[in-house]
């Protein structure tokens, strides 16, 4: 009889499949574990503290700002608009100096006599109320106050 002899069958190399799935399974287990401590580091963090607005700003002296003029002063991490009314006896009237409409930062315009936001031409009186263009709402108003020659800005409450 004769046998036909056959090439001897090989087996596949599995080793390269078993480190893909090796390499898979490590990092399914890599991400489980980001996804269950992560939510615990966040927690465990302490909160972000918010900075506290100081009560009163010394904003200059009243030579320092002409009649119908205005200035930008910082009340803590804010921008305040401090403006002189173009009267004789002028006042001391201090806004928020951002925009209702998009947060841009305003100026007082002497020769318009009002506070203007150039970013879409916003128009306030020396009210802080809204007169002309987008901005939705009046400024947020503040105190302005002279004592001894000095203004002082203050949250109005």
């Amino acid at each position: 009889m004769n046998k036909i002899s056959h090439p001897p069958v090989q087996k596949p190399d599995t080793t390269k499949r078993r480190q893909v799935l090796n390499i898979l399974l490590k990092s399914s287990v890599g991400l489980w574990l980001l996804t269950v401590f992560y939510p615990v580091y966040q927690y465990l963090l302490p909160p972000e503290v918010a900075e506290a607005l100081p009560a009163a700003v010394k904003a200059g002296t009243i030579d320092e700002l002409q009649p119908n003029a205005g200035e930008i002063v910082k009340f803590g991490s804010q921008p305040v608009i401090l403006i002189r009314t173009p009267e004789p006896n002028s006042e001391y009237r201090a806004f928020s100096a951002i925009c209702t409409h998009l947060s841009c930062i305003v100026q007082y315009r002497d020769d318009l006599r009002h506070i203007w936001c150039a970013c879409h031409d916003g128009h306030y009186n020396l009210q802080g109320i809204n007169i002309k263009g987008p901005p939705p709402r009046p400024l947020d108003p503040y105190n302005a106050q002279v004592k001894n020659n000095t203004i002082y800005i203050t949250r109005n409450v």
